[in-house]
């Protein structure tokens, strides 16, 4: 049956639709042209009867046209036959002979099955290229001619991943001479799919001769260099691949087919960077490339760090701009710049990454050195390739730099990431560091996002960098796309205001003599209730204020005649207005501080309007109908001198308090932004000390990181210093003050331990409130299995029943509906169909339940600042300190119990069991966990009654021990002992305890209120991990630090598990569905940000390759260790893998680096089937 052509309907002019058919190819034929088969020109006849005949005995005619007829063009190689099959042509020259038209025929029919068909030898003398172009890739009407176009110019096109090399680009332009090729650029980073490369390639390859890409890797644009690669061997153009970083790159060389010294020495122009050096690269290349004869210069190598002059020509600070609008002269210094030496000006270094100096991207430098200017300071603005980069005692060299001309007085860096040496080299210094945001998204994009800031934004400029102690700012400047030419920062003048108000205010600090400062210290108020005025998490806060107090006195602050206690301070201030309506007498509110209601009334005018609409549709017009006395606002507070104690308005009335704490949609009451007003601009305050945890201005409406105007916690805190002392074990919520206020935290211990703390099922759920509250920020994506976990826990330890009380009950602005049904994977329907929104309150109630609960636990005793347990209260911390294992040291009733003979984890797991191996005194496992105790108590206090001395670990250890080993059953008493092990664990937690635990409390302690005190002077407070040190994580200690929220050795996460297995089970899916095996090997690239960013997504995802899983601690989820899973429940083979890792993940995580490790050694040396064990099967085979 002959071949049916497939449709090709075609309209006529005449209005006709007619099928053309389409044709696979053409064979075109020269015989009647001017030289081929004209013998009496001497040149070879052309039987056109036999192509006619083997066309036709081929059966050809629906498949391949035949057209023989005129002149094809290049004469001197008569006689000339075109063939083009399936848009690729194919000329062949001197085909003289009946064998050669044969070859050509049989061709066609190969081609007819197989495209890629290679022509035969027979027929290699004969082909050419008579074309520019050599056609696209595909077969048949299925091929996409547009992926891969024809050229037709002689113009250089420049395909990158980096907005700074496309913006270094557009300032070369201006320095190529005239008439130099045409130049076009485009941005291959974001293209959306494979549509838009092709595209973006068809419309600008035509015009193009050489092609320059620079690129991350080879697979980041993988398609797109394919086509690329195609192109060059169609066309003969030239195609230059380059790596975007110092190190060779071999799959890029491979894809380029220019010489390796040319392209080696183009990548020498791009890595020196900079307009100039880049003009000459494109000179350069063009005179190899193009023969163009333009002379180029050799690359100039810039300094990797240096200072950068901003450009502040016609940019006008928002501090004159406030006075030109309000008609006075705008001030030349400042009365809060103090001068630091004797030109009586401040200095504030800025650090910016020298790419955006190469590619002339500092509008956002330009335009904070114009803010900083106009408010009376200098400016050192530095450029720097990385702060890795370090002198011979460790020092960042740019650090070095911005010094040499003389101390500043603080620092604003935009740079990403963390130096994470501890906060030593800012330390060295001491003075504030300030983030600095520059938003990877354009300004209507955030504006749009509730959250502020993206996941990666988030990681790469707040979480990571809090890591160095740096104090969390606001965003500076916002993308704007120029075109193809990539993007570039767009200053943000209000925000930068705001930034700028806030550093000058620190640097104030540490100039203004402590007997002029005016601080201000706000109490937690979030109940309004008198009976709880002050009642911070964990924290005697009346005590703690005397204490702060008597040290700041001793500092040189000047205070006023002070109550004798923290209870008649507290009587003191209620006495004047406690904002507890239930209480509230006329007598008090007269006696509270007022804030006229028409000087509010301006402010209000002031704030931005869609706060100042919430604000009145909720609480109605100005002054509101609460707290309001004789004319004004009532605040209540207490006048100390040049301190001022206040108690933190309520965030509502007329609903109950408890239940609108954490709300996150409800605008603040006029008597609440009235306060700071107050503090701010009528009393004067220079900086406000939130005293503990559970303030409610960090849980404001607005977004969560990256804050706006119109965000109430920057509405109402402006740029006031926040100093917030703030309970160590609860990260996530700190947090938010540190993202949300520019809060610096200095960290205060959890009370003395006895029963206090949450354990077991609440110490889990506050633990996962900890990572909901970062993956809100950093990882969206993780939210519903986070659910899944709270509820697989609720479930558990059977506090369902509470869960339901929680959502059934009336929160005020908001209730849960609970309707006793469940989704598919066992969640309540009332959680699992919840949006983030009310994911987010319910998540805010259960936390605001578990702090009642732990509350009621600790109310025997709170942790006063600046002191450490003594006594038999620090006999029972450190029992609490060492109860579970820290990272690599056992837990010490663990290693007491081995040598009793028993199992610690078993017995606490079955504490009801009989006991019958025992005297009368150990009647069940219960009243043997109970005898453990004592001893491990006893221990303790042996070597708190020794002076805490190391030395005599040794002798204590010996006692506990015969004490411990008279414990034995008679059973264990017959078995072989471990015994010296198990002594020597007990000598290893006893060294711990008194060599590591004990100086850290007690540093600690003298830490809280010292380091409060510095803050206060505008010097830098250190960073520290967070977490609660009797859950196995005594190496938070020492207290007094600028927490930071990550825990390294908390990932991967379970939740990240969850996601990590499922990556891998995809990619093995995906490699068996296109190899049709196993893989035997992956190679995996592992970035810090990643890590931080999702948790451990891609660890998690190694472990599962391998065949392992991460092993957690219960009480604190954080990762011990790992295992093998058994290949009867793997169901596969173990995947080897290979990791790349950054320079960042190296230096953050590298107990994860010897984590994998282990995970791959465990494979290894598993006794298992090499065929199942890849790993172990490369080792094997590695050793012969």
């Amino acid at each position: 049956m002959a071949e049916i052509r497939k449709r090709n309907m075609v309209e006529r002019l005449d209005g006709r639709m007619v099928n053309s058919g389409l044709l696979r190819g053409m064979l075109f034929v020269c015989a009647t042209g001017c030289c081929c088969g004209r013998t009496e020109r001497g040149f070879a006849e052309v039987d056109e009867d036999l192509y006619h005949a083997e066309w036709t005995r081929r059966s050809l005619r629906n498949r391949v046209h035949l057209n023989q007829g005129g002149c094809l063009g290049p004469c001197v190689l008569a006689n000339v036959v075109m063939l083009v099959m399936d848009g690729r042509p194919a000329w062949f020259h001197s085909v003289n002979d009946a064998a050669i038209v044969g070859a050509i025929f049989d061709y066609i029919e190969r081609l007819l099955e197989d495209t890629e068909t290679q022509p035969p030898p027979v027929l290699l003398p004969h082909l050419f290229n008579g074309f520019a172009w050599d056609g696209a890739s595909g077969s048949g009407a299925e091929t996409e001619l547009q992926a891969a176009p024809e050229t037709s110019g002689e113009g250089v096109l420049f395909l990158s991943q980096s907005d700074t090399d496309l913006l270094a680009l557009e300032r070369a332009r201006e320095l190529l001479p005239d008439g130099f090729a045409g130049l076009e650029a485009a941005h291959v980073g974001r293209l959306a799919d494979n549509a838009a490369v092709d595209a973006l390639l068809q419309r600008l390859l035509p015009g193009a001769q050489v092609v320059l890409a620079r690129l991350h890797s080879g697979r980041a644009f993988d398609y797109g260099l394919g086509l690329l690669q195609e192109w060059a061997e169609r066309t003969d153009g030239f195609l230059i691949c380059l790596p975007a970083v110092e190190a060779f790159d071999y799959d890029l060389m491979a894809r380029s087919n220019v010489g390796v010294p040319l392209a080696q020495a183009i990548s020498a122009y791009f890595q020196c960077g900079g307009p100039q050096n880049l003009a000459n690269g494109l000179k350069c290349l063009s005179d190899h490339l193009l023969i163009s004869g333009w002379g180029f210069d050799q690359p100039e190598e810039l300094p990797l760090n240096g200072i950068y002059q901003p450009n502040t020509e016609g940019r006008e600070s928002t501090v004159e701009r406030d006075c030109c609008a309000c008609g006075k002269a705008s001030r030349a210094l400042p009365d809060m710049a103090v001068a630091a030496d004797s030109t009586g000006r401040s200095t504030v270094g800025i650090l910016f990454y020298r790419a955006h100096l190469l590619s002339g991207n500092t509008g956002f430098v330009d335009a904070l050195a114009s803010e900083f200017q106009g408010r009376g300071m200098d400016v050192r603005a530095v450029y720097t390739q990385s702060l890795k980069e370090c002198d011979e005692a460790g020092r960042p060299l740019a650090l070095g730099v911005m010094t040499e001309e003389g101390p500043v007085d603080a620092i604003v860096s935009t740079l990403s990431f963390a130096l994470g040496d501890g906060g030593k080299v800012f330390g060295d210094l001491d003075l504030p560091v300030y983030q600095a945001i520059y938003c990877s998204n354009d300004r209507a994009a955030w504006e749009r996002n509730g959250r502020g800031l993206g996941s990666l934004d988030t990681a790469m400029n707040v979480a990571i960098p809090e890591f160095d102690g740096r104090i969390v700012g606001t965003p500076v400047s916002f993308k704007e796309a120029l075109g193809e030419g990539g993007t570039r920062y767009v200053p943000d003048g209000e925000r930068i205001g705001r930034l700028a108000g806030i550093v000058e205010k620190h640097i104030a600090l540490r100039h203004k003599p402590n007997s002029e400062k005016r601080i201000a210290v706000v109490l937690t108020n979030s109940s309004a209730k008198a009976a709880r005025v002050g009642n911070a998490v964990g924290l005697d806060a009346p005590a703690s204020l005397m204490k702060l107090f008597d040290s700041m006195k001793q500092a040189g602050y000047r205070i006023g005649p002070l109550p004798e206690s923290g209870d008649e301070l507290l009587f003191e201030l209620i006495g004047r207005c406690s904002y507890d309506v239930a209480w509230l007498k006329e007598e008090q509110l007269a006696e509270a501080y007022k804030l006229p209601a028409e000087q509010y009334a301006r402010w209000l005018e002031q704030a931005p309007a869609a706060s100042r609409v919430e604000m009145e549709k909720q609480w109605g017009q100005a002054p509101g109908g609460a707290y309001v006395h004789d004319g004004g606002i009532a605040l209540a507070g207490l006048e100390l001198g040049n301190l001022f104690v206040a108690l933190q308005p309520p965030r509502g009335y007329d609903m109950d308090p408890d239940q609108i704490y954490h709300r996150p949609d409800l605008p603040p009451p006029h008597n609440y932004l009235a306060l700071y007003r107050w503090l701010r601009h009528v009393w004067r305050a220079d900086a406000v000390v939130h005293m503990g945890k559970h303030g409610t201005l960090e849980w404001l409406p607005g977004k969560s990181v990256g804050l706006s105007e119109a965000c109430y916690p920057d509405l109402i805190l402006e740029d006031l210093p926040l100093v917030y002392p703030f309970i160590i074990n609860d990260p996530g919520e700190g947090s938010q003050a540190k993202r949300r206020a520019h809060a610096t935290i200095v960290d205060h211990m959890t009370p003395p331990m006895t029963s206090a703390g949450a354990y077991g099922a609440l110490a889990e759920l506050a633990q996962l409130a900890d990572e909901y509250y970062a993956a809100e920020q950093l990882d969206p994506a993780k939210l519903p299995i986070l659910q899944r976990q709270i509820w697989e826990i609720i479930e558990r330890d059977r506090l369902d029943d509470d869960l339901k009380y929680i959502l059934r009950a009336d929160h005020g602005d908001h209730s849960h509906d609970w309707d006793g049904s469940y989704l598919d994977d066992g969640t309540p329907t009332a959680l699992g169909e919840m949006q983030g929104a009310q994911v987010a309150h319910l998540l805010e109630d259960v936390e605001g339940y578990l702090c009642e609960l732990t509350g009621a636990q600790i109310r025997d005793g709170l942790h006063i600042l600046g002191t450490a347990p003594e006594g038999e209260q620090l006999v029972e911390t450190m029992y609490h300190l060492v109860k579970l294992p820290n990272a690599d040291t056992p837990s010490l009733p663990g290693a007491a119990a081995r040598i009793a003979g028993e199992d610690w984890l078993l017995l606490q797991e079955r504490l009801g069991d009989r006991r019958r191996d025992f005297g009368s005194q150990v009647k069940t496992n219960a009243d043997l966990v109970e005898r453990i105790e004592e001893e491990c108590k006893r221990a303790l206090a042996r070597m708190a009654g020794s002076g805490w001395r190391v030395e005599r670990v040794s002798d204590v250890a010996t006692e506990t021990a015969a004490r411990l080993a008279a414990l034995r059953a008679a059973e264990a008493a017959t078995v072989t002992s471990d015994g010296e092990v198990a002594l020597a664990k007990l000598k290893e937690v006893l060294r711990y305890a008194a060599g590591s635990i004990l100086p850290s409390l007690l540093e600690g302690g003298e830490a809280e209120i010292g380091n409060i005190i510095h803050a206060l002077d505008g010097g830098f407070i250190p960073p520290g991990p967070s977490g609660s040190p009797t859950r196995g994580m005594a190496h938070v200690l020492p207290t007094g630090r600028n927490f930071f929220a990550v825990d390294p050795r908390a990932l991967p996460t379970m939740a990240s598990w969850q996601v990590g297995q499922g990556l891998a089970e995809t990619l093995i899916s995906r490699y068996q569905k296109e190899e049709g095996r196993f893989p035997n090997s992956v190679g995996i690239s592992m970035w810090g940000t990643s890590a931080m960013r999702t948790a451990g997504d891609d660890i998690a995802q190694v472990l599962a390759l391998l065949g392992a899983r991460p092993v957690w601690q219960r009480e604190n989820r954080r990762v011990t260790g790992v295992e093998l899973v058994p290949l009867e429940e793997l169901a596969r083979p173990r995947v080897d893998v290979v990791c790349r890792i950054s320079g960042f993940f190296r230096d953050a995580f590298p107990h994860l680096i010897t984590l994998i490790d282990g995970a791959v050694q465990l494979a290894i040396s598993a006794e298992e089937d090499p065929e199942m064990n890849f790993p172990r099967k490369h080792a094997l085979a590695s050793e012969t």
